[in-house]
């Protein structure tokens, strides 16, 4: 279990974001319709954008309080995160993509995340070659292998079809068990939410509708 607490407020021209949630869970979920601000929280809590106002912190390691004018860079928060848009290098192959970036800290054995996605028949291939649910279960790679505190998830199977993602989730859910890492995952899609996470949040535009484990929170069909 992680311990989030995230309590602030971020400005995006005319869009106001407020996000509130404190709660331990393996996997939070942020749900929600296109444009609701799923991707703008899972940024604040990145380094990738500053809030107005509040407090982010995850596991009691503050990352941003603006009372205390604390916002630590994006590079030092130790957190992995993978995008929508996978940016794997085009120059390096499998492994050279996975060890790229290496920080200091504690990450798990090459091997045994090797094994748990099941990259091992690529891991000499140019990245060019690669479907993709291969570039996602590379970019997981890279992610986890920096030694993060917190996985960040953007709809990672939005790219990927149908009979790969049952594979893509089964991995998550070895990062989220085995490993011990917590995910905040973004998706638009309830099955996911529930398969994934033990804690959602539906945000509706820029607000908090619902808190939740993700079976109670999800919409009815």
């Amino acid at each position: 279990m992680a311990a989030f607490d995230l309590d602030f407020t971020l400005q995006q021209g005319e869009f106001t974001l407020a996000f509130s949630v404190k709660v331990e869970a393996r996997a939070l979920a942020l749900f929600g319709a296109s444009g609701s601000g799923k991707t703008s929280a899972l940024e604040a809590v990145a380094g990738l954008r500053t809030p107005r106002r509040g407090t982010i912190a995850v596991n009691g390691r503050v990352l941003f309080d603006s009372e205390r004018r604390l916002n630590t860079s994006a590079r030092s928060r130790r957190t992995g995160y993978v995008p929508q848009d996978i940016l794997l290098f085009p120059h390096l192959n499998v492994r050279e993509n996975v060890v790229y970036g290496l920080r200091e800290g504690n990450r798990p054995d090459l091997r045994v995340l090797v094994e748990l996605l099941e990259l091992s028949p690529l891991m000499d291939r140019g990245v060019g070659s690669l479907s993709g649910g291969e570039r996602q279960r590379v970019a997981m790679a890279r992610a986890l292998y920096s030694g993060p505190d917190v996985l960040l998830f953007d709809e990672p199977l939005a790219a990927v079809d149908l009979p790969r993602r049952r594979r893509i989730v089964d991995a998550l859910l070895g990062i989220r068990d085995e490993l011990a890492v917590p995910l905040i995952y973004v998706t638009h899609l309830p099955e996911e939410a529930v398969t994934v996470a033990d804690w959602a949040l539906l945000i509706d535009n820029g607000r908090i509708a619902a808190s939740g484990p993700p079976r109670e929170v999800m919409p009815a069909d």
